[in-house]
């Protein structure tokens, strides 16, 4: 999650091919004043006979367009659905602009200061409400294309995951809602700060785990002895207010420009194990290359905070994640599964132990093949 610090400077986002649309678009409105959002949809060869539904929640700084190959494997069996998540791919109005320019005839469009909607995201609620506004239309189009009462399941990535458990965590009481959630895959998922490999990592990395444990204290504040508050609070609570305020500071107008930072060389390095998916992913231009700070640390104190309750969680999953991932760090799914793997027989982990790869779904071809058939399995089972 902190990838970016590694990295400052400005990186040019120049886009010149349409974005990848796949599926059917259907407008979803959102907040008064503010473009639809749209949610794909892909019914597989015979709609009447799906069982399910599964909608897709992708990762911070890339898209759902570049999942269509995903979303068709999956749409042989079930309704699949996707979108965007607010301030990425087309819910991104630098990325929206883009496309239409290049779709009109453009043959070039400069958008490298698509990264400035994140100034939105201190948080993840935005993310959390748009996703609860997909969720719940999609399950209206199951009632009305595939009959009522079918489950959704949901299979979402990296930060996706964390947006997506910590969404279900908050609605596990949900009499309308829950009944119908059939289970949810996290791939990779964002339940845990990154750790930089190499001489970037013992620069950068005791920093990281200063500012984490400082939000991590802060967030079990609230429920803690009296005697541990106190001597959390001592150093806890200035150490978080001192890095947000230099964070969001960072992230000012007139600063944020100079001291965004971009991704780093090594980052694309650990996302796949497929020369062929690197040299896709380090031209695709619909893919953010900066992440404002203020981002960054909201994520960290949702990730804090999410661990605080994730016990709690009670939703059947399938969790994958590699064993030497060093964007989302592999102790994060390890904690998770021993805090809840205990808590429905359905739950199952796949650890791939010697792997250092973060995106499963767009690995070499036996790698993803392999996920992809275990997760076809838990569907199934769990159908």
């Amino acid at each position: 999650m902190f990838k970016t610090l590694s990295s400052i400077g400005a990186q040019r986002q120049r886009i010149t091919q349409p974005y990848p649309r796949w599926g059917e678009e259907i407008a979803v409105e959102t907040s008064e004043g503010e473009s639809p959002t749209l949610l794909r949809l892909l019914p597989p060869p015979a709609p009447a006979e799906a069982s399910a539904c599964l909608l897709l929640v992708h990762g911070m700084n890339e898209y759902i367009g570049r999942y269509g190959g995903i979303a068709r494997h999956f749409a042989r069996r079930y309704l699949v659905a996707g979108f965007d998540l607010p301030a990425h791919g087309l819910s991104n109005p630098v990325l929206r602009e883009a496309d239409q320019a290049i779709r009109e005839g453009m043959t070039e469009y400069d958008a490298s200061h698509a990264y400035l909607a994140q100034a939105a995201l201190d948080s993840l609620e935005p993310m959390r409400r748009s996703l609860d506004r997909m969720l719940r239309r999609l399950l209206d189009i199951s009632d009305e294309r595939l009959g009522t009462g079918k489950p959704v399941f949901i299979l979402a990535h990296s930060l996706g995951a964390l947006v997506s458990a910590s969404y279900l965590l908050e609605r596990q009481d949900d009499d309308a809602l829950r009944p119908r959630i059939g289970g949810i895959v996290f791939l990779g998922p964002a339940f845990s700060v990154s750790e930089l490999p190499g001489w970037q990592g013992r620069l950068a990395n005791p920093l990281i785990r200063l500012s984490f444990a400082a939000e991590e204290n802060r967030s079990f504040l609230a429920n803690s002895p009296d005697e541990v508050r106190a001597r959390r609070r001592y150093w806890a609570a200035p150490v978080s207010l001192c890095l947000n305020s230099l964070f969001n500071l960072c992230s000012r107008p007139g600063l944020r420009a100079w001291l965004t930072p971009g991704t780093p060389s090594w980052v694309p390095d650990y996302l796949t194990d497929w020369e062929e998916e690197w040299r896709r992913h380090r031209s695709d231009a619909y893919i953010i290359r900066r992440s404002l700070l203020r981002y960054v640390k909201g994520v960290e104190r949702e990730i804090a905070g999410f661990r605080r309750r994730m016990a709690e969680f009670a939703i059947p999953y399938l969790l994958v994640y590699s064993g030497c991932d060093p964007i989302t760090a592999a102790w994060g799914g390890r904690d998770f599964a021993a805090a809840t793997q205990h808590l429905d027989l359905a739950n199952e982990v796949l650890c791939l132990m010697d792997r250092y790869h973060h995106e499963h779904l767009f690995a070499s071809p036996e790698e993803t093949a392999t996920v992809l058939s275990c997760i076809d399995n838990w569907l199934a089972k769990m159908e």
